[in-house]
């Protein structure tokens, strides 16, 4: 069984950052790809970024050249680095992994949540 924690959540002002962190554990069998979605009230879930497992990149445009994803050497713990935060980030944020034979796994969530 595969579990990913997130923690790194929390409450900023607009401008400022945070740090996520997710944790993958448990039988996984080879990593395709990890990445990070967020949900807002109201709205559907959507994609923030992803890292593939050869360390290429994605961000949707939202986040681009604010966002970073990366990962340890061990490429079991994915963070994601946020910086110039806006309230239009408020959200749920979701940690994924994909594993090499296509099995999809989610984390519990962490609330972020922009404002002054």
């Amino acid at each position: 069984q595969v579990q990913l924690v997130e923690s790194g959540g929390g409450l900023v002002q607009p401008g400022g950052s945070l740090r996520l962190s997710c944790v993958a554990s448990g039988s996984i069998g080879g990593i395709a790809l990890m990445g990070w979605y967020r949900q807002a009230p109201g709205k559907q879930r959507e994609l923030v970024g992803i890292i593939l497992s050869g360390g290429f990149t994605k961000y949707a445009d939202s986040v681009k050249g604010r966002f970073t994803i990366f990962r340890d050497n061990a490429e079991t713990t994915m963070y994601l680095q946020m910086n110039s935060l806006e309230s239009e980030d408020t959200a749920v944020y979701y940690c994924n992994l994909v594993s090499k034979v296509s099995q999809s796994y989610w984390g519990q969530g962490t609330q972020v949540t922009v404002s002054s």
